[in-house]
């Protein structure tokens, strides 16, 4: 791995728990106990059915009720979430300090080992990490122009995206679709088997992309255009366009479904994100 690679991977990782990876050679063996994580798109494994399981029980027991007694829905769609995020958010940091890899890993070529109640680790191929390193930020003619005033108000938002002049075109909008339709679509098709509705799914990835972009935007404020930028290039892409709101007065992100996760608690009484489509404003 060269000094730059080594130094955006240290980058990233320190943008938080859900940013940080390791890294390992492309089509190398796996070493115990790393694992691919298209094993979670592979019903024949059972890796996704155990761990919708396993959320299922930790939802159940912060209400002080069996696993049975949350729907298998909400679980699965609370898992989607987490792994969702948890691909995204070091992709969007390395966005952010450079560009999106204008040919993002798939579920294949990612590894990770397992685990509930935060942040599960995960390895990205080093070639990935090298070529965002060595070539370069994408032009500035391929990003979204945002509006700073409105960024500047509403600094942990998207921001902007209400006043956004353009869609998108180039490279940068390219890597963004290749990410959407590749590992992101992958995981969508997979937690879809559960009974869970491709509009919540894709509201899920909205909200990820939003929610590690507020991640960057706190950790590092230096870096928010750039977060914003990449960001919007995936808020603004088909996939995503119609699962979520923009507010023109200020930039604030808006989902419009629901991850469901109020459900898990007794009589479906709890609390809802801050960004759901149930929030009252």
């Amino acid at each position: 791995m060269t000094d730059l690679t080594t130094a955006l991977q240290e980058q990233v990782s320190a943008l938080g728990p859900f940013f940080t990876f390791e890294t390992h050679t492309a089509g190398s063996e796996l070493g115990a106990p790393w694992r691919k994580l298209s094993e979670v798109a592979r019903v024949e494994s059972g890796v996704l059915e155990e761990r919708v399981a396993s959320v299922r029980a930790t939802l159940a027991a912060g209400g002080g009720r069996p696993a049975e007694a949350v729907e298998l829905r909400v679980a699965a769609s609370v898992a989607h979430l987490g792994l969702v995020a948890r691909v995204v958010s070091p992709l969007l940091g390395l966005a952010a300090l450079r560009r999106l890899p204008l040919r993002p890993p798939t579920l294949d070529d990612l590894r990770w080992h397992s685990g509930l109640g935060g942040a599960f680790a995960l390895s990205l191929p080093r070639e990935t990490v090298a070529a965002v390193a060595t070539e370069g930020a994408v032009a500035t003619d391929d990003a979204i122009v945002t509006d700073d005033a409105v960024a500047a108000r509403d600094p942990g938002s998207v921001a902007g995206a209400g006043t956004g002049t353009g869609t998108g075109t180039g490279a940068g909008a390219g890597a963004a679709g290749a990410l959407l339709e590749g590992p992101v679509r992958d995981l969508v098709d997979a937690v879809a088997a559960f009974s869970v509705s491709r509009r919540i799914l894709w509201g899920n990835a909205a909200s990820a992309v939003n929610g590690a972009t507020a991640g960057i935007v706190s950790a590092a404020p230096a870096l928010a255009r750039p977060a914003r930028t990449a960001a919007l290039l995936m808020l603004r892409h088909p996939r995503l366009r119609d699962a979520h709101t923009l507010d023109p007065r200020n930039g604030r992100f808006r989902r419009r479904s629901c991850c469901l996760i109020y459900r898990a608690a007794p009589d479906a009484a709890g609390a809802v994100c801050g960004d759901c489509v149930l929030v009252r404003r």
